[in-house]
């Protein structure tokens, strides 16, 4: 499913005043499969040690429980854009908002462990509809004018939805006297964690059901007329709509169907380019950020914090991503991609070393002694805050610029693939990896940090400034 990206032409309208505040509204509520994207990531989180504790299970197994969402993730992403185009994207949301529930209701109510797996695979599957879905609908009904502005609220609304999902866990764990086993509304303090998501998803389906089709999939599907009325709806009635469905419609007839075999060529299988979307997607993931996200509070346990204090770190970590997001918004278009992706490895590596260095010394009455306490934590926010105004976005923005036209819908396909089986690599190593050594562990992600710089250096070009048309 690709998205109009041309830029706009003499037919193409910007939206009024009156017509902007609904605009973003429709955006906004398609970046509510964002922020479910978010929540349902980051979730988990509150849940890991009561997990392990009520299955009795080691962290081997716990890791497959925890990641196994991810494979969900990869073939709902990897199908979404062929359903959304048979179907149409507000149907393709209704369908992730159902599977969102489902899934919730489902990890809330677990029988054994086995089925909690089948729920987070399910809940992965939209999560990976969410993550394709949102910016491309968001692309397909905005203005041109404002089309960059509104796009960014899906990764908004990523940061967001990890966010509160981290504050509801630590309320909630407040509310069960500190014990994730503790009993709420007649379960245990995780479930009602993983449960709550519900309210999220059924506000989600029911604001699917207040915005329009996109156009670009109602030319697709011969419904000229409709188009012509979402068209008016989004960009006023000023605009010469013949104009723009005909621009759409020639934007449409011109491009081409990329397929993996194009991708093929060089010396190691793919071309160079795809190889080096591949380096950007597995480095984004091999500095271990979402163990962040995943294991904090469980980590930060394990030195010693108690767990409502950990809870209320998870928080604010995410509070440091939502702020770094922002830096990252206001400043990739004025310094570049490519510069700000260094200045974020630097302060990852830092970071992340820093970690590592605190979390070598002995636990003292299973406790970090207080100076590494502190750094620990202090090097935890400063870790996430870099790889947030930097890899989190950039990453997203070269691979959308990077592939030449003619293979930049099935190159965009794989190295999205990539992200999706590194995240799961991280996520499911590291409740051993940790076991065996967590200083060892965060040298390990300090190391690819640190690899990451030269390979922006020698293989990544910056894209900022340049027409897609120019990439090759």
């Amino acid at each position: 499913m690709a998205s109009t990206s041309q830029a706009p032409s003499p037919g193409a309208g910007t939206a009024h005043p009156d017509h902007l505040g609904h605009v973003i509204f429709i955006a906004a509520a398609a970046a509510m499969g964002g922020f479910l994207f978010g929540y349902d990531s980051s979730v988990i989180n509150g849940a890991v040690e009561a997990i392990r504790d009520r299955y009795d299970v080691g962290s081997a197994v716990l890791a497959q429980v925890i990641a196994i969402a991810l494979i969900g993730c990869a073939i709902g992403a990897a199908t979404a854009g062929r359903i959304a185009d048979r179907i149409g994207r507000i149907r393709c949301m209704q369908i992730a908002a159902v599977l969102f529930t489902v899934s919730a209701v489902g990890s809330a109510l677990p029988f054994a462990l086995w089925d909690l797996a089948m729920w987070r695979i399910i809940g992965g599957f939209a999560i990976g509809m969410a993550s394709v879905i949102g910016p491309a609908y968001i692309a397909e009904v905005s203005p041109p004018a404002y089309r960059g502005r509104l796009g960014s609220f899906q990764q908004a609304a990523i940061v967001v939805g990890i966010a509160v999902s981290q504050l509801v866990n630590w309320g909630l764990l407040n509310a069960a006297g500190g014990d994730q086993r503790g009993k709420l509304m007649g379960l245990e303090a995780w479930q009602v964690m993983l449960g709550v998501m519900v309210i999220p998803a059924v506000l989600y389906g029911l604001l699917s059901f207040a915005i329009p089709e996109s156009p670009r999939f109602l030319l697709s599907v011969g419904k000229r007329e409709r188009a012509r009325k979402v068209l008016e709806e989004v960009e006023g009635k000023d605009t010469d709509f013949d104009a723009r469905v005909a621009e759409i419609e020639h934007a449409m007839h011109r491009e081409e169907k990329s397929s993996f075999k194009d991708l093929l060529g060089g010396s190691f299988f793919f071309k160079p380019i795809v190889w080096i979307g591949i380096g950007l997607s597995v480095f984004q993931q091999f500095v271990g950020i979402n163990v962040a996200f995943y294991y904090s509070s469980t980590l930060w346990q394990s030195v010693g914090v108690d767990p409502t204090q950990s809870f209320f770190y998870s928080f604010t970590t995410s509070i440091i991503n939502i702020v770094g997001t922002v830096i990252a918004m206001i400043f990739v278009d004025r310094i570049g991609r490519k510069p700000l992706a260094l200045i974020g490895s630097v302060g990852m590596v830092i970071g992340l070393a820093l970690e590592a260095w605190a979390f070598s010394y002995h636990l003292v009455d299973g406790k970090l002694p207080a100076t590494q306490g502190w750094v620990a934590l202090i090097a935890a926010h400063v870790f996430v805050l870099f790889f947030a105004l930097s890899w989190g976005v950039v990453v997203w923005v070269f691979l959308g610029e990077m592939f030449p036209n003619r293979i930049r819908a099935a190159a965009l396909g794989v190295a999205a693939s990539a992200q999706w089986i590194a995240n799961w690599a991280i996520t499911a190593s590291f409740p051993s990896l940790a076991d065996w050594n967590l200083s060892g562990t965060y040298v390990i992600y300090t190391v690819f940090a640190a690899l990451s710089i030269p390979f922006v250096l020698k293989f990544v070009k910056e894209t900022k400034g340049k027409a897609l048309e120019e990439m090759g």
